[in-house]
């Protein structure tokens, strides 16, 4: 079949607006997964871009997170963070865990400026990561210090006194396994508890001391358990500065930080994709299991703390607070 010139340019023409639309809908396509990446790990994306200024969320119960610690190794290493605002909420939680936050803070410090913003509340080991920042940023009304350690255990022997149960146990040393729910406390056993207690409470301390460059009376007298507010805590020098992110970023300007950087949260990745993600909280389980299923409802509800392990520093509002 032989093909008129007015047919071959038809035929062009269709192949240019074809190619066009092809290219169009390819566009659109990467736009919107962009876009949807964008939305769902915004950090991701920011890390390895533009300069810009870190923001860190520490909210709720410290404890040991490995996805933490991982999220500061890499904010550290990023050539495009300039600064770091540490935003801070929380009550506390395992010594240990806050140990490894103050640790992975101050090997940040060490590379670039690292500042905390306290919100509501920075107590106990919500402090001593505060703490492990080069400047505090405290809210007038702030709930601030919390200094201590403590170990709380439950004595259910009257339950069980009165269920008729008892328990046997064949140990090789008094202490071992102690103290438990189900024996009352010896003196020998809280003589103990005690000795440990006040070990982490003098590493404390002195923590303190050293990183806001206080007499070690003066940390002493403030270290009761005592909690302050954000005026107190400037008063007694546990912060540097009333105020919010505005003057956590000015801090940074100070050190050489240009303050026109945007503030990029680096928010914590979930490992599971969007559409899992959304599926899995459309039905209860998702392959948890129950007492997963349990703490995580409770850790909305906000009592984390009943499955804290070992020795605490944490901050509670309770009607009997023990003591610190």
């Amino acid at each position: 079949m032989v093909l008129r010139a007015d047919d071959l340019i038809d035929r062009r023409r269709l192949r240019r607006k074809l190619t066009f639309w092809r290219v169009l809908t390819l566009l659109v396509l990467a736009a919107a997964v962009i876009a949807t990446a964008r939305f769902v790990f915004p950090s991701e994306l920011a890390a390895g871009a533009v300069d810009h200024i870190a923001r860190v969320k520490i909210e709720g119960t410290i404890t040991e997170d490995d996805e933490l610690l991982e999220r500061l190794d890499k904010i550290r290493e990023a050539e495009a963070v300039k600064g770091v605002v540490l935003t801070i909420d929380s009550p506390g939680g395992t010594t240990a865990g806050g140990e490894a936050i103050f640790e992975a803070i101050r090997r940040i410090a060490a590379e670039k400026p690292v500042v905390a913003q306290v919100g509501t509340l920075a107590a106990s080991a919500g402090y001593m990561i505060a703490s492990a920042t080069d400047h505090i940023v405290a809210r007038q009304s702030s709930i601030v210090g919390s200094i201590g350690v403590l170990v709380q255990y439950p004595d259910v022997t009257a339950l069980m006194d009165k269920l008729g149960i008892k328990l046997e146990a064949i140990k090789s040393t008094p202490l071992k396994a102690e103290p438990n729910p189900f024996t009352p406390t010896t003196e020998e056993e809280r003589a103990m508890l005690r000795r440990m207690i006040l070990d982490s409470y003098d590493w404390f301390v002195d923590l303190v001391t050293e990183r806001r460059n206080l007499p070690r009376v003066q940390v002493l007298q403030l270290a009761d358990g005592s909690i302050f507010t954000g005026r107190q805590a400037l008063g007694n020098r546990l912060v540097d500065q009333l105020g919010g992110e505005r003057e956590a970023v000015a801090w940074l300007a100070s050190k050489g930080v240009d303050a026109d950087l945007d503030v990029i949260e680096w928010k914590k990745k979930d490992e599971r994709g969007f559409f899992t993600l959304m599926s899995s909280s459309l039905a209860f389980g998702g392959g948890e299991s129950l007492s997963q299923a349990l703490q995580t409802l409770l850790s909305q509800a906000g009592g984390e703390h009943l499955f804290l392990d070992g020795l605490v520093s944490l901050w509670h509002p309770s009607g009997s607070s023990p003591a610190r």
